[in-house]
């Protein structure tokens, strides 16, 4: 059983893997604090508003306090957080985009292979490229 799993996770696609998890969350890390510490306070600041403190409470309550307030005297909506992490998303995704557009830029393109075979016109039969003679039905090329 433990060569069993010892080959398991020696495949070259279970390591990669492993890798870009570790890889994601590093750069999610630093994805977020670009968002929450650069990003959204000139957001806030262009639009005289912190996301972070944007929400509906649920009980009535009034909403002059902060959201850690107001998630202490009850149940909130907390929608700021929401537009917060959605931010996050798109530039974690656009950033994604970027690294994958470079990264398939630096790729070669395959080479096509040159054609090895060709149809008969007569009998739309494939035979090699170099016949002079159809062998299906014995016409000259």
């Amino acid at each position: 059983m433990f060569s069993e799993f010892k080959k398991f996770i020696l495949r070259g696609n279970v390591l990669d893997l492993a890798v870009a998890v570790i890889i994601g969350a590093a750069f999610g890390k630093i994805v977020t604090s670009m968002v929450e510490d650069i990003i959204m306070p000139v957001v806030g600041l262009a639009g005289k508003a912190d996301f972070s403190n944007y929400y509906i409470p649920l009980n009535g309550q009034a909403m002059n306090q902060t959201l850690a307030d107001a998630k202490k005297m009850g149940a909130v909506l907390s929608y700021g957080v929401f537009l917060t992490n959605l931010v996050n998303f798109l530039i974690i995704a656009f950033c994604i985009f970027l690294v994958v557009k470079v990264a398939n830029s630096f790729k070669k393109p395959e080479p096509v292979a040159a054609p090895t075979t060709k149809d008969c016109p007569m009998c739309l039969m494939s035979i090699p490229i170099g016949a002079k003679k159809c062998g299906h039905c014995a016409s000259m090329l």
